[in-house]
């Protein structure tokens, strides 16, 4: 076994025991890894209370060759996610974050720019400036886009050409992307969009600007824009995220 260091997120938290924990970490450098934190909930922890759900914190653990889980053996909290007192919107978007990060990342697949991206929503969920509304679709859009999901917005999915400017547009969920009257026909989940909404989109889908300057969006585009990301990220996991129903406290 080798000894490892990394920056991390606290993804998902798990007793295993009286005294220990199974964490879901995303790491920095080594992407999404489980590992057992032995004695992480005994009072005078060797871990310092740095393991809660969406805290930042530098670890070292022993990497398993296996599918065994890896062992931590120390984590120093860096950052705790507080968003103001009693402010649900912002502490359900957070979980929502580390929801998203979990379902959509593969074990020990690395992706150094969405955790600067991911922490960096995290802060400005817990800064209280920015719109949660618009913040938690940019998280979505531009996740997808760093994975490689992001829907085409530009041309048509289905046979490439340059969409004309127009007041609708056709996108289909399951097909990935916007459609041009010619290959609308016969596609299913498809629904029609403003051409306001499609900008949104491609606005958020930009790592532009910095999160805690993101401001709302008209009641209009927010709903058309919620509306399909739900539908297409259902389509994407083959299921709805279970946090994603709490997005109804968001107000645009």
């Amino acid at each position: 076994m080798s000894s490892e260091k990394a920056s991390a997120l606290v993804l998902r938290v798990v007793e295993f025991s009286e005294t220990s924990s199974i964490l879901t970490l995303f790491t920095r450098e080594f992407g999404k890894i489980h590992g057992l934190a032995k004695g992480a909930r005994r009072p005078k922890s060797p871990f310092e209370s740095a393991l809660d759900l969406l805290g930042l914190c530098r670890i070292v653990f022993l990497a398993k060759s296996s599918e065994a889980l890896d062992l931590l053996t120390e984590a120093k909290l860096e950052r705790r996610f507080r968003p103001p007192a009693r402010d649900l919107p912002r502490l359900y978007a957070g979980y929502y974050v580390a929801e998203l990060l979990n379902e959509l990342t593969h074990d020990r697949d690395p992706h150094p720019e969405l955790f600067d991206f991911a922490c960096d929503t995290l802060a400005a969920l817990s800064g209280g400036e920015a719109n949660v509304a618009a913040l938690v679709l940019r998280f979505e859009l531009n996740t997808l886009r760093l994975l490689g999901h992001l829907p085409a917005l530009d041309t048509c999915v289905g046979c490439g050409a340059v969409l004309p400017t127009s007041p609708r547009v056709a996108f289909g969920a399951g097909v990935g992307g916007v459609l041009c009257v010619r290959c609308r026909p016969g596609k299913r989940q498809v629904v029609s969009l403003t051409a306001a909404a499609i900008d949104a989109m491609r606005r958020l889908a930009s790592d532009q600007p910095a999160p805690h300057t993101v401001g709302a969006l008209d009641r209009r585009t927010y709903g058309e824009l919620r509306g399909v990301v739900n539908q297409y990220l259902a389509h994407l996991l083959g299921h709805r995220p279970r946090m994603q129903s709490y997005l109804s406290l968001l107000s645009a």
